[in-house]
């Protein structure tokens, strides 16, 4: 029996090894690579390979960075909120009144926004928000202003608009997901009991979707934070984020130390973020249980 166990345990161990060594070396190779970077000292077009903490000390303490850092979760938080606020009424929708039979075309059209390249998507949002863009174009067709207006592109308001269309595919079907797993006897014997449409979804559906939520929350938030595009042509590069921010230390300005310290700031950050999110959404899991 023994013998059979170590034979299983070698054949599962064999199956996984390819992808383990795989992720090993595409994901764990650079983000060392990035940490131990962050540790060295930047040199006249090269690295000088002494240990150093001064690129940590420059990340907390200059001012440009913390605010373009707290400008990032500001904006990401933005982006989670509007996107999730968007996505549940659109994932309640398919999940509760959309006849089972047709829930999967649904999914389907809710994920054609996958079929196009991110970057054409957020192209189509400059010629949508741009001064003579179709808004703009529109408007001033209908005669319902006399001039362009402008406040409609390059700002945080374009950002939030671009990132929340594109990511919220991304927050309907975690929550579609946990909208799907509520047992409608529960539902039904709110409504015998008393309580109201709007009671029953407050005290029973809302709190046993709250983890599908908090999936989404997460699955917005932390590559909204890292976003590059979307600020460059969207913002217009007036409204860096700490992906741009990152950009100009290793590329423009050649200091990869100091890029690699911003950039392994960024990820402490969005990993405390998520263990504070995880953290939440087993408290719910133990509360559903």
């Amino acid at each position: 029996m023994a013998k059979g166990l170590d034979a299983q345990a070698k054949q599962g161990y064999a199956l996984i090894a390819p992808p383990f060594l795989y992720a090993l070396v595409i994901l764990a190779a650079p983000l060392l690579t990035i940490l131990t970077y962050s540790f060295l000292t930047d040199g006249y077009l090269e690295v000088v390979r002494d240990f150093t903490v001064s690129n940590y000390v420059q990340v907390w303490t200059d001012p440009i960075v913390r605010t373009v850092m707290l400008r990032s979760l500001m904006v990401s938080a933005l982006v989670t909120l509007v996107t999730v606020l968007l996505a549940f009424p659109v994932a309640y929708y398919v999940s509760f009144l959309v006849r089972p039979e047709r829930k999967s075309l649904w999914l389907f059209l809710i994920t054609i926004p996958f079929w196009t390249s991110y970057l054409i998507r957020v192209f189509l949002w400059k010629v949508i928000l741009g001064y003579n863009g179709v808004i703009n174009s529109s408007l001033t067709g209908l005669g319902i202003i006399d001039e362009p207006l402008t406040f409609i592109l390059y700002n945080v308001n374009s950002i939030v608009i671009t990132l929340a269309h594109a990511y919220a595919p991304f927050a309907i079907l975690p929550i579609f997901v946990a909208l799907e797993k509520i047992d409608r006897a529960l539902l039904e014997a709110g409504r015998d009991l008393g309580e109201s449409r709007a009671m029953t979804f407050w005290r029973v559906t809302l709190p046993l979707a709250m983890p599908g939520v908090l999936a989404a929350v997460l699955i917005v938030f932390i590559p909204t934070i890292g976003d590059y595009v979307t600020p460059e042509l969207i913002g217009g590069g007036k409204i860096p984020m700490i992906a741009n921010l990152i950009q100009v230390q290793m590329l423009a300005l050649d200091n990869r130390p100091l890029g690699s310290a911003l950039a392994v700031t960024a990820m402490a950050i969005v990993a405390l973020v998520s263990v504070v999110f995880l953290l939440i959404n087993r408290r719910f899991l133990k509360v559903r249980s």
